[in-house]
């Protein structure tokens, strides 16, 4: 699979926006369900070789080493590997904590008998490429468990808002909430000789107001702030900022403060042999 100029300019760009602000925060707050969610639909058991691409700080890695399996956590921003190496060594259990690209990983064909993204490859440049690559590195047999905000969801909804105040991707770039669009995820892994299931559901997102919501996000989640720094500086970003109060405004379901769910789909996927 070729790669552009753009879309290596795009990875590069990925890796500041990761780095940037404090998405450990995000997903000690927001993701760790989502974790839990695809480590229980795994069923994992004891002494399994595990892969968690695009890891971030170990939502999903950190829970499958406390289940007995032997981990390998991969994810673009060294940041978020610290973070995790952080948090698995409070939690006493052992993950390999590994720098690397989930369109090209460093693994060896059959390597691990589950590999898992927990709202991760979905925002890789090249969904067709983190695909491949996670059935290449699935022993026969395997499974591969993926989490991912869909495009009707909250988070979704939110990387629509911002769509239209942002540069146009590349092309030949994918958009992250297509991963959790079913019609989408099947055509990634048509011919990849892999069974796929399904299930929906919902995360909580929380904050004292809606405002409070979207300041805590441009403060600490990357591709928000980035948004914020650039949206500011040409003098747009009071616009966005209002549509994004709208929308958690909309779908605000709390009696007081701001809460509501964002829906995320599960893939199953076991692959054949």
């Amino acid at each position: 699979m070729t790669i552009t100029a753009e879309l290596e300019q795009l990875k590069a760009a990925h890796r500041v926006t990761w780095a940037a602000g404090d998405y450990d925060a995000v997903a000690q707050a927001f993701v760790r369900e989502v974790g839990a969610t695809a480590v229980a639909a795994a069923a994992i058991t004891p002494g399994e070789d595990v892969l968690d691409v695009a890891a971030g700080s170990g939502n999903a890695a950190i829970p499958a080493a406390a289940a007995g399996a032997r981990v390998t956590a991969l994810d673009l921003v060294p940041e978020l590997l610290a973070a995790g190496e952080a948090y698995a060594d409070a939690a006493g259990v052992d993950v390999d904590w590994v720098q690397g690209d989930a369109e090209d990983l460093p693994f060896a064909d059959a390597s691990f008998d589950v590999a898992f993204s927990v709202v991760g490859v979905q925002f890789t440049p090249r969904h067709e490429a983190t695909a491949a690559e996670l059935v290449r590195v699935t022993r026969p047999g395997g499974r591969i468990v993926l989490a991912h905000w869909t495009p009707a969801g909250f988070i979704g909804r939110v990387f629509k808002t911002m769509a239209p105040y942002m540069p146009p991707p590349p092309a030949g770039a994918s958009s992250p909430p297509l991963y959790g669009d079913e019609a989408h995820v099947r055509s990634l892994f048509a011919g990849h000789g892999v069974e796929l299931s399904f299930e929906r559901h919902r995360a909580t997102f929380h904050a004292d107001s809606p405002a409070a919501w979207v300041e805590f996000m441009a403060d600490h989640y990357g591709p928000i702030l980035k948004a914020r720094e650039k949206l500011t500086a040409v003098g747009r970003w009071d616009q966005l900022e209002a549509e994004l109060v709208a929308l958690c405004e909309e779908v605000d379901d709390a009696a007081d403060g701001f809460s509501t769910g964002s829906e995320y789909v599960v893939v199953h996927a076991r692959k054949q042999g």
